[in-house]
């Protein structure tokens, strides 16, 4: 008995030192006041949601959205001598179908006259859980508003998201960005393009976010 409790005992250490030699998330100092984070992403996973926050048990706040392809993050020209913890989460649920949107020339964003067409809308009553591929929103619509406001709506169809992502292409970008996050239940947000958005392609995403990362933690410098 005691042999096997031994046993047991070393293996058990042997999985937490793997643990803590092998961590998801690490991060460096790359000047006194620039934080650079890698991951090990999550397979299957649609991205990492990359987080900060003052404390370890403090209110984290996203920093980006980052596609499957990406495993850095910089955070940059943080404040002087102060503590900084980090996290990451992987989010996971199937894209819409896209749409392609080509605005019309100009940058004035007009003021909006009547009913706020740029608000959320909740229209939800799906009954797909996330995980399944029928889960992703269906009939994506995309209405141009003027020169840089695209009105879009879709049907939801997912039960359980954490929410709903628009995400966006621009002409000649190699992957999706996030350029709003949602309530869960959504089905229409109009959205004010950035420049680089006037030519794109785009989809809506129902999601999930998974379990957190284990933290990491750097103290800026002096300046």
């Amino acid at each position: 008995m005691i042999k096997r409790f031994g046993l047991v005992l070393l293996l058990f250490l042997a999985a937490c030192g793997q643990e803590q030699q092998d961590p998801v998330l690490t991060s460096e100092l790359t000047s006194p006041v620039d934080v650079t984070l890698h991951w090990r992403p999550e397979a299957g996973a649609a991205g990492q949601v990359v987080e900060y926050a003052n404390a370890a048990d403090g209110e984290y706040t996203i920093l980006e959205f980052s596609p499957s392809s990406r495993d850095t993050y910089k955070h940059p020209d943080l404040i002087p001598e102060t503590q900084f913890y980090y996290r990451v989460r992987p989010f996971t649920g199937p894209p819409s179908a896209t749409v392609d949107v080509t605005l019309p020339p100009g940058d004035e964003v007009p003021e909006i006259e009547g009913p706020d067409w740029t608000a959320a809308v909740k229209g939800g009553g799906g009954t797909h859980a996330v995980s399944s591929p029928e889960s992703a929103a269906a009939g994506l619509r995309a209405e141009v508003k003027h020169a840089n406001g695209i009105l879009f709506t879709w049907e939801d169809r997912a039960a359980d998201e954490d929410g709903y992502l628009i995400e966006v292409k621009p002409a000649g970008a190699a992957d999706y960005r996030v350029a709003v996050q949602l309530d869960p239940d959504t089905t229409s947000y109009g959205v004010i393009t950035l420049p680089d958005e006037k030519t794109a392609t785009y989809r809506v995403r129902a999601f999930r976010f998974g379990a957190p990362s284990n933290l990491t933690h750097q103290t800026t410098g002096k300046v």
